[in-house]
């Protein structure tokens, strides 16, 4: 038969699967279609949406833990490898060991275990290689005996829901399991906050429990929030066989052991819980956050993991950290796997963010007049003040109520309730950043006092509040201010907003905030967040050590709204909109030890406005928005007549709007420097070929004055002025969507079946809508 007589489709359907079935795979070793990471979340304006999965044709199960090969399909009219590079890729990301493409005439192998000779060969359909075949062929190269198989044959629990292991929480586990089965005792996982960590842990400790290759497992974090999460959520499945060590009691009776560091460690050696257990009473040990003080070889938590030095250690971390006297590498070792902040934004499982930058004229230096006195009546040292000495040496009140007017100007002009977190220097900034926003926020205060809350290591009342804050269905509290009590391992869900108005140096540290927003939560519209910067905390962007890039970074003017009004976002060369609410984050103690200097009347504004993207690359773009966006137009058509051949002819003019989006076309920016009025073609013929613009009401006006009407009936006609009313108003969007035949003032004609029926069929009306769009850009 002639080539190109099968699609993709009937490739699957007629020969693939019939030659899977043959070599004896069963239904439930082979998936179909499988989407292995989330859509691109697209915004704009409140319209949230998402885009295309990435998506393997076939994975094939050994277990159904164990994903053993890939294949990938194309038509018949490639040839049998053109598919295998697009299967490499994705066999790569998902830890696939033998890869196969395939247009139905036979099949190309790729085996990834072998590393010399033909790691390639191709087969004919029949010749494909049975389940058993593919492991045995993984077993050799893996080493496994039959005491290492016993172990990692061990399945997942499974809920009953449906919910299982994302592919890269699989490889964590799967890579833990083989590890501790061949006898590797120091395993450290780094996985970005908000990606499943503690979730991933309890399917690890199940597996080895389940399979009597541990039996006394103990999980160590280093908040109480932590292990009370983690009790009632991830690891409930344990139930009765779980307890958690506190009151300095130890009970021998169970299995699941969870307990905070400080809960097994004191200043005396009474006061040391841990070592009523034996040396050898654990023979697992997970220690969550584990760059916190497990690394670090004199402190108190180190004193724990020495004690149980025989037992298998694994480490936990968003962010390892590496310093004279830290270092997570030294103790644990290298990663057995590590899921990044970036790849975790790129594959949609973590919310994107928008920077805002906001910097005050003051904060580049402030010097007093000579004999100028603080709040206090004392004359203020002569010095040059810089932005590090704000709110840790010196104290400038009105820049304090300047930063919580901006925040809540943010939240006011987005969402009043989405919740937001502030970073503040110390508690005392905290305690003043609370009050500053309560006067912000009065009319709202005034329905709640919890809707402002300082939630502070020192603050009972702030603390009882935490569980509220992080409930997605509990409003209040939504501005909070806090030290480093939530700085980690805290399950925001539905943040929002993080503020930050401290000088943050660590790098650990600044990844361990933003983590605070980027957990998604679609039940309650948490898609993306955004970073208000009022401390230049967000240079670290730009740092190699940071792996997850934002998105587009805006510095509002003095007289700019602070959510960038209607700029687009763009994640990853997508568009998106904004979001607001606010807790305050300092520093844990009351300042330095020095007494604070306190100012008054201090004249203090925004002072800079900037909006700086990211590029292809990556980097910040400095340029101008009309020149980046003229270099973006032209990259794609080099002259005039590129660009009108390609609108002229494609079916949808937004098919070349979004083309030119995701190729960083700011659209929506760029009508607040050209004009509200235009659409994106004259945008793009007036920045890029230097063309006069026409506003859209002058092109629909043009339209109505030709001759395109004459063809068609009063009613029809009625219909396509409606419609150029709409262009005028909303622009080229409104009239290429179905969805505006069920809009008024065309609802009003009757329902979208029996407006196109007007034109005959869809097609006749979708013809007259191109029609239409041909006399608007004559």
């Amino acid at each position: 038969m002639a080539k190109g007589q099968f699609s993709e489709t009937d490739v699957c359907s007629k020969f693939i699967t019939p030659a899977l079935h043959t070599a004896s795979w069963s239904e439930t070793q082979i998936r179909r279609e499988v989407s292995f990471t989330k859509g691109r979340i697209k915004v704009k304006g409140k319209t949230v949406s998402r885009g295309e999965t990435k998506r393997a044709d076939y994975i094939l199960y050994y277990k159904s833990h164990l994903p053993i090969a890939i294949v990938e399909a194309k038509d018949d009219s490639h040839s049998i490898g053109d598919g295998m590079q697009q299967a490499l890729g994705y066999a790569e990301t998902l830890d696939i060991p033998f890869v196969y493409s395939s247009n139905g005439d036979g099949f190309l192998e790729h085996d990834r275990t072998k590393t010399s000779g033909a790691i390639e060969r191709e087969i004919r359909m029949e010749e494909f290689p049975s389940p058993e075949e593919l492991y045995k062929r993984y077993r050799i190269a893996k080493g496994l005996d039959e005491e290492i198989e016993k172990t990692i044959m061990e399945p997942y629990y499974e809920d009953g829901g449906g919910k299982g292991p994302r592919y890269y929480q699989q490889i964590a586990i799967n890579r833990t399991i083989e590890a501790v089965a061949k006898g590797q005792d120091r395993i450290l996982l780094v996985m970005a906050t908000g990606t499943g960590k503690t979730y991933t842990a309890f399917q690890i400790i199940w597996r080895l429990w389940k399979a009597r290759k541990k039996k006394r497992i103990l999980f160590l974090a280093d908040r109480n929030i932590l292990v009370d999460q983690t009790i009632t959520n991830d690891f409930k499945p344990f139930g009765d066989k779980m307890t958690k060590i506190e009151n300095r009691k130890v009970d021998t009776a169970y299995e699941i052991y969870l307990a905070l560091y400080q809960g097994l460690t004191g200043g005396e050696e009474d006061k040391n819980v841990f070592r009523q257990f034996s040396p050898n009473f654990f023979d697992l040990i997970v220690i969550d956050e584990c760059h916190r003080g497990s690394a670090r070889e004199n402190s108190e938590w180190r004193a724990i993991l020495d004690y149980f030095k025989g037992a298998t250690q694994i480490g936990l971390t968003a962010t390892p950290k590496e310093t004279e006297d830290v270092s997570t590498h030294t103790y644990f070792g290298d990663p057995i796997y590590t899921y990044s902040l970036k790849q975790g934004i790129e594959d949609w499982f973590l919310a994107p963010y928008k920077v805002i930058r906001v910097g005050m004229d003051v904060d580049e230096w402030w010097r007093p007049f000579k004999g100028q006195l603080d709040y206090n009546g004392t004359e203020i040292p002569d010095k040059v003040y810089e932005l590090g000495d704000f709110d840790r040496n010196i104290v400038i009140r009105e820049r304090t109520e300047a930063v919580a007017k901006k925040i809540s100007d943010y939240l006011k002009s987005t969402d009043r309730y989405s919740k937001t977190i502030v970073f503040c220097v110390d508690i005392d900034h905290a305690e003043r950043m609370r009050q500053a926003l309560v006067n912000e926020n009065a009319d709202e205060v005034a329905k709640n006092p919890k809707y402002v809350m300082r939630i502070t290591g020192d603050n009972e009342e702030g603390k009882m509040e935490l569980d509220n804050f992080i409930d997605p269905k509990e409003r209040y509290p939504v501005i909070a201010t806090t030290s480093k009590l939530l700085t980690t391992g805290v399950d925001a869900q539905t943040c929002r907003v993080i503020a930050l108005d401290s000088v943050i140096n660590s790098m650990t540290e600044f990844k361990q905030i933003i983590g605070r927003g980027t957990r998604i939560n679609e039940a309650f519209g948490k898609y993306y967040f955004t970073i208000l910067d009022f401390r230049k905390a967000t240079n670290k962007f730009a740092d190699p050590d940071f792996d997850g890039e934002p998105v587009v970074i805006y510095k509002p003017g003095p007289n700019d709204p602070i959510d960038g009004g209607d700029v687009g976002w763009v994640w990853k060369d997508e568009w998106t909109g904004e979001g607001g609410t606010v807790i305050t984050w300092g520093w844990e103690g009351w300042g330095n030890g020095q007494k604070k200097i306190v100012v008054r009347g201090v004249p203090v504004s925004v002072s800079q406005e900037r909006i700086q993207y990211i590029g292809p690359d990556g980097k910040l773009i400095t340029e101008s928005l009309k020149d980046y966006s003229k270099k973006n137009i032209l990259s794609s058509y080099a002259s005039l007549d590129d660009f009108l051949n390609e609108w002229n002819h494609v079916d949808r003019k937004l098919a070349v709007v979004s083309a030119l989006e995701e190729k960083g076309v700011f659209f929506e920016d760029l009508q607040k420097e050209v004009g509200q009025d235009y659409d994106p073609f004259d945008m793009i013929c007036h920045l890029a070929y230097d063309r006069p613009p026409m506003t859209r009401k002058q092109r629909a006006e043009k339209a109505k004055k030709g001759d395109y009407f004459e063809q068609y009936g009063e009613q029809a006609r009625e219909i396509l002025n409606m419609l150029l009313e709409k262009y005028a108003d909303e622009g080229i969007d409104a009239i290429e969507d179905m969805n505006v035949l069920k809009i008024s003032p065309l609802s009003r004609l009757g329902s979208p079946i029996e407006i196109v029926s007007i034109f005959g069929w869809k097609e006749k009306y979708q013809a007259a809508v191109r029609a239409l769009e041909t006399a608007l850009y004559q």
